[in-house]
Order: structure tokens, then C-alpha cells, then sequence
């Protein structure tokens, strides 16, 4: 199954805060914004800029966005866009909405995600 992506062109962070923590303030900018609370930890993905200075993150990531949205019923859409990235050894950060999903991959490999994804015959487009 081919698929159609777009590159987001902002950079974001992974942050890591206590599971207890309030939402920080930070959090409200930016074309990419996910928050994940467990009992473990809360996670919060958002542009690099927006990021406290002060907490753990790991950065610069970037997003490439699958267009859709994509219906509920359809099976191997992660697997068929993370396959040729772990066979490149390229690591990848997955956010999933309720329209579509999100790759995240360091900043230093997106080329060559990008390329592996197109050997693949999905479609990349950039910002």
C-alpha cells in the first residue's frame, strides 16, 4: 500500500516530565502538539522552540504526517511505513490521531528516512 506523507518543516522535542506533573504552559503552540500521561511518566511532543530548557528532552526530531484521514478499518498502515525505516536502522518516535498518524525521526536521518520510504513507493512531500 502507497502512501502519501508530508514533512513538516518545525523541529520538535520528546519531553519527559513526572506523571504527576501539571501540563505545562509551554505546551500550547505549534502545528504538532501530543500529550500522553500513564502512571509512568507524562509525555509531551511539541515544537523544539516551545520546549523548557529545564526538563529532560530529546531533540531536534521531525514529523512526517501521513495524509488523511485514514479509516479505522484499514490494517498495516504503521507497519508499512516502519518496516523499510528499521530495515534503513532508522529509529522512529509514532504518534497516532484520531485522522491519521505521525512519524517522528531525528533531525540527522530524515534524508534517509525519506529515502527509504520512497524505495518503498510512498510518497514524500516537503514543506
Amino acid at each position: 500500500m502507497a502512501l502519501t506523507l508530508t514533512l513538516l518543516s518545525e523541529t520538535f522535542a520528546i519531553c519527559r516530565l513526572d506523571p504527576r506533573a501539571d501540563i505545562p504552559g509551554w505546551t500550547t503552540h505549534g502545528s504538532l502538539l501530543s500529550i500522553t500521561r500513564t502512571a509512568e511518566e507524562l509525555s509531551i511532543v511539541c515544537p523544539d522552540s516551545s520546549a523548557a530548557e529545564n526538563i529532560p528532552c530529546d531533540r531536534p526530531w521531525q514529523a512526517l504526517r501521513v495524509s488523511g484521514p485514514l479509516d479505522f478499518s484499514l490494517v498495516g498502515i504503521l507497519a508499512s511505513l516502519t518496516a523499510p525505516l528499521a530495515a534503513a536502522n532508522i529509529s522512529i518516535f509514532a504518534i497516532s490521531t484520531y485522522d491519521t498518524d505521525y512519524l517522528l525521526v531525528k533531525e540527522a536521518q530524515v534524508t534517509a528516512a525519506i529515502a527509504a520510504l520512497r524505495q518503498q513507493g510512498h510518497v514524500v512531500n516537503c514543506d
